[in-house]
C-alpha cells in the first residue's frame, strides 16, 4: 500500500482531559484510512494513553509515535500560564525521560493549576527526545508575538543547544491571526539556526463536523457557556485533516510536510507491557525471601492470637494447617510481596489510630 507523505505529529486523545475528543483506538483508524504510515499521540501533560495507543497502532499496521505536550514555566514574575512544546520519544531512553518529565510537571509547586517544568529540568531529561517548538503558542511564538525578537532568538538558541539536530520549528495554519503574525519570524529564526520546519495541525477532534460538540466540551471543562465571548476556543480547523489537505495548506513550504515523515522515521520507541513492578517490603531481611517473611509474620500473629485465647496446644493444629494452606495459595499466585505491602500500611494506620 502506498503511503501519504505527511503524518500528524500533534494529536490529542480523550486523555487530554476535557480537551481532546478523539478516542485512543480511533487515532490509528484515522491514520490508516488516510494512508499515513505513522501517527503521534501528544496529550497535554500526561501519557495515560501511551500503552493502549501503541497496541492499537500495532494492530492496525501503523507506527505509533509516543509524545507529550508539556508546559514550560515562564520566569517573568507572577503566576503566568506556561508555554507549550511537544516532545516525541525517539528511543527507549527517550520514552523513559518523557515519562519522568510528565510526572515532574505535576510536582512543580508554582502556586498555579497548570502542570509545567523548568528549562533546567527539560535539559536534564532531553536525551532520546525530539522537540517541536509549539507553534504560535510555544515559547518562540509567544515572544515573537510580544515583539521580543531578541528574547525569542535567545530561547531558540537555548533549545537548540539542548536538542541539537533533534528540534524542528513547528508551523501551524489553523486560520488564527496570531499564527499568521508570528510565522515569518519563526521561519527567519529557523533559517538562521539551520533548524528544519515542520507542519502540524493540532488535532482535538476527528472530523470537522465535531467542532460544535468539542466547543461545548471546552465550556464544560471551564464552567462557561457557549455565548460567552471571552473564553477558550479552538477553530473548526483543529481536526484530523487528510494528508492532501495539509499538503495543500503548506503548498508554499512542501518541506514542512516532508519533514513530518523524516521525524516519524527517527522515532523508534513505543510503550510495551510488563509484569507489575512492586517495591520490596522493608520487612524482608537480606538473605530471606518474601515468602519466608510472610510465613514468619503470619505464624507469629497466629500464635499471639491463640495465646490470647488460652487455646490448648493439642487444639492448635487445625489453625496452623489452615494458615499453611492459605499461605501456599498466596505463594502459588506470586502475591507474598503484595500482602506484605498491604500489611505494612495497615499496621502503620493502626499505629496512628486511623
Amino acid at each position: 500500500m502506498s503511503h501519504e507523505n505527511f503524518v500528524h505529529l500533534r494529536v490529542h486523545s480523550a486523555y487530554s482531559l476535557s480537551e481532546g475528543a478523539i478516542k485512543v483506538d480511533q487515532i490509528p483508524v484515522l491514520a490508516r484510512a488516510g494512508n499515513m504510515p505513522a501517527v503521534a499521540i501528544t496529550d497535554t501533560s500526561n501519557m495515560f494513553g501511551a500503552l493502549e495507543f501503541s497496541q492499537y497502532c500495532v494492530g492496525k499496521g501503523v507506527q505509533p509515535i509516543i509524545g507529550c505536550q508539556l508546559g514550560i514555566e515562564r520566569k517573568a514574575g507572577g503566576i503566568l500560564p506556561p508555554d507549550y512544546v511537544v516532545l516525541l520519544a525517539q528511543t527507549p531512553a527517550g520514552f523513559i525521560n518523557l515519562q519522568k518529565l510528565s510526572s515532574l510537571s505535576f510536582l512543580t509547586d508554582d502556586g498555579g493549576s497548570k502542570a509545567q517544568i523548568s528549562l533546567a529540568v527539560l535539559a536534564a531529561h532531553a536525551e532520546g527526545l525530539f522537540l517541536l517548538t509549539g507553534g504560535a503558542h510555544g515559547p518562540i511564538g509567544r515572544l515573537l508575538a510580544e515583539g521580543q525578537v531578541a528574547e525569542a532568538e535567545a530561547m531558540l538558541a537555548t533549545l537548540h543547544e539542548m536538542f541539537s539536530s533533534r528540534i524542528a520549528m513547528e508551523l501551524q495554519r489553523h486560520g488564527e491571526k496570531l499564527e499568521e503574525a508570528v510565522e515569518p519570524g519563526m521561519i527567519t529564526l529557523a533559517d538562521k539556526f539551520g533548524i528544519p520546519l515542520v507542519a502540524t495541525n493540532e488535532c482535538f477532534f476527528a472530523t470537522q463536523s465535531m467542532y460544535e460538540a468539542h466547543d461545548a466540551l471546552l465550556c464544560i471543562a471551564e464552567g462557561r457557556v457557549l455565548a460567552e465571548p471571552e473564553r477558550r476556543r479552538v477553530t473548526p480547523e483543529h481536526w484530523f485533516k487528510p494528508a492532501a489537505d495539509m499538503r495543500k495548506l503548506f503548498a508554499d513550504l512542501p518541506e514542512a510536510c516532508d519533514n513530518t515523515i523524516a521525524i516519524a522515521q527517527s522515532c523508534a520507541a513505543m510503550a510495551e507491557t510488563s509484569k507489575p513492578l512492586l517495591p520490596t517490603c522493608p520487612k524482608v531481611r537480606p538473605g530471606t525471601t518474601e515468602a519466608e517473611t510472610i510465613r514468619a509474620m503470619a505464624a507469629e500473629g497466629l500464635e499471639a492470637r491463640l495465646d490470647a485465647k488460652n487455646l490448648a496446644e493439642d487444639l492448635r493444629a487445625p489453625y496452623r494447617e489452615r494458615l499453611s494452606f492459605e499461605l501456599g495459595v498466596i505463594e502459588q499466585m506470586g502475591f507474598p510481596g503484595y500482602f506484605l505491602i498491604v500489611a505494612d500500611f495497615i499496621q502503620w494506620a493502626k499505629s496512628q489510630k486511623i
